[in-house]
């Protein structure tokens, strides 16, 4: 199994940071004129999707995505946790969110990607983990998944706000088992413009199924950015057991400018 090594890279600068809120807004913007091309992506397959807000957020962000992929023909789900505060939202052991994918699962009788935005997504690489079994790929957007958790401009907040430490022995446990590469297909979609995470520790390792989507744009606006909304259709709509990466030549080179690597 391949391992990330850890890097040490510096936050995001000041300047992407105070940048985030106009950005994410203009990408909120280009939405309408971007859906009659969005609704050209693939057509989804029925198979259940489970939305995962990244920190602080609750369902209310990833609606937009949810509406998007509802109209595709999939069926979408909110995880109905409340606030994104890590621990207190899942359980100390992830215990409620493993719980939300079996319900889903129980429920749809199929397998369930994940598509979780920043925290959710690191959330989402976990809850592969822990049931493989009920999950078809992960999908994370501008996800602090390999690294130092310092190498964000959010890790002062989240330790005040979830009360995790990230120097306990056991969120140092956690953070080992997420640089290994996930159990299932994984995708990580990231921006070098992201002010929040830094870019480089938002890329799956090298693996026979993982790949990573270089896109343009802010961390915020990571859910409503036509170009990532696009690569989530692409990605969802691959047949399940028929895994390949993201085809990115063409035009498409001029959107998606790499995997990173």
């Amino acid at each position: 199994m391949a391992t990330a090594a850890i890097e040490d890279v510096s936050r995001p600068s000041l300047f992407l940071a105070l940048t985030e809120l106009p950005r994410a807004m203009a990408e909120l913007g280009s939405m309408p004129w971007a859906s009659p091309i969005l609704m050209q992506a693939p057509k989804g397959d029925g198979h259940p999707v489970l939305l995962l807000p990244g920190f602080m957020a609750t369902e209310f962000s990833m609606k937009p995505l949810q509406t998007y992929l509802d109209k595709l023909g999939y069926n979408a789900f909110h995880w109905e946790l409340g606030r994104n505060l890590g621990p207190k939202a899942i359980g100390h052991n992830g215990e409620h969110l493993i719980a939300r994918l079996e319900q889903i699962y129980a429920e749809t009788g199929r397998k369930v990607s994940l598509v979780g935005w920043s925290l959710g997504g690191t959330l989402s690489r976990q809850l592969s983990r822990r049931r493989p079994d009920m999950v078809r790929q992960v999908i994370s957007l501008g996800s602090p998944i390999v690294g130092s958790p310092k190498s964000t401009n959010a890790w002062r907040a989240y330790q005040m706000l979830t009360g995790h430490n990230i120097e306990d022995p056991d969120v140092q446990a956690q953070l080992a088992e997420s640089h290994e590469v996930p159990p299932v297909p994984s995708t990580a979609i990231f921006s070098r413009q992201d002010g929040v995470v830094a870019w480089q520790n938002s890329r799956e390792p090298k693996a026979r199924q993982t790949d990573n989507i270089e896109v343009k744009g802010s961390h915020c606006g990571l859910g409503v950015n036509p170009t990532v909304l696009w690569a989530i259709a692409d990605r969802l709509a691959l047949p399940e057991g028929e895994w390949k990466p993201f085809e990115r030549g063409g035009l498409k080179s001029l959107i998606y400018p790499s995997s990173g690597h």
